[in-house]
């Protein structure tokens, strides 16, 4: 079986271009977490595509991103930070809060959504205003009534960058917890719909993605920014068996279920974590104050 790893660089400032994990960034109507800004500067898509896709780019991201020609092709550097709308409203008022020494018009300036998606339900009038002035894209799905605004950025990105591998996207989202359960149980039940995509769910307190029953999982821990504690929890099927190491509470061939065991309230031993299940499980882990 093969190996997937997993490591919470995006927590650490920098953005490590020797990385394989291409990120973008997705902000939900919850609280933002105070990180925001480290997740935003990760919040970037390269691709290959045909010489035409650059008109297809929203104008601010035309004058601003890097477009390099050769022949009828172009290599094109994109930064992808999509707000739900909701989450606009979340990125206007409270990005400049993280930034009390600075002017808030030009934090507003400097963190502004690439795209405001949604069904514009919830967005006020002078943030959608503010934003649409400064070039920011808004597609209203008012239409689609079936599928949260998470699943509607997620489907977004993926469609923006047809032919990045999406084995190397990872697609972190802010303000994805806290608030309404029935919101955080859709937003979990968008990571089992796109289970081939890593996305990460993220607050202030925790992160929580998906370990597909496809593969081996190994987490290599950021002990500056995360832990200890953890947890390993099924959703919508019994995990028949289970095995971890560097826990705690290591779990051997364990099964667990809603109703009987899961893994909750655990600890982190050492720097790496390996899981392997028969069934999907959601990792999950606390953030640290720093």
């Amino acid at each position: 079986m093969d190996v997937m790893t997993h490591s919470s660089t995006f927590l650490l400032p920098g953005n490590d271009h020797s990385s394989s994990v291409t990120y973008a960034l997705v902000v939900l109507n919850q609280r933002l977490p105070r990180f925001t800004p480290i997740l935003w500067d990760h919040g970037s898509v390269s691709l290959v595509a045909f010489s035409f896709f650059a008109n297809c780019l929203p104008p601010c991201m035309r004058e601003r991103d890097k477009v390099f020609s050769f022949g009828f092709w172009r290599c094109v550097t994109a930064q992808v930070r999509v707000c739900a709308d909701g989450g606009a409203n979340r990125v206007f008022d409270e990005m400049p809060l993280l930034f009390p020494r600075d002017d808030a018009l030009d934090v507003r300036h400097r963190y502004k959504p690439d795209i405001i998606k949604g069904d514009m339900d919830s967005i006020r009038t002078e943030v959608l205003d503010f934003y649409t002035n400064l070039g920011t894209k808004v597609v209203d799905e008012s239409h689609d009534q079936d599928t949260t605004d998470l699943h509607k950025c997620v489907a977004y990105i993926r469609d923006f960058a047809p032919n990045l591998d999406k084995s190397n996207l990872c697609i972190l989202v802010a303000g994805a917890l806290g608030g309404r359960f029935d919101h955080e149980a859709g937003n979990i039940n968008v990571l089992y719909r796109f289970s081939t995509t890593r996305i990460i769910l993220l607050s202030d307190d925790c992160l929580i993605y998906l370990l597909p029953r496809t593969h081996c999982h190994e987490i290599h821990i950021q002990s500056s920014v995360e832990g200890p504690h953890c947890g390993l929890i099924p959703i919508g099927m019994t995990s028949v068996s289970t095995t971890t190491t560097g826990l705690q509470w290591d779990l051997t061939n364990t099964e667990m279920r809603f109703g009987d065991l899961v893994s909750t309230s655990n600890l982190v031993q050492g720097e790496k974590i390996t899981v392997q299940s028969s069934s999907d499980l959601l990792w999950t882990i606390s953030i640290k104050k720093v």
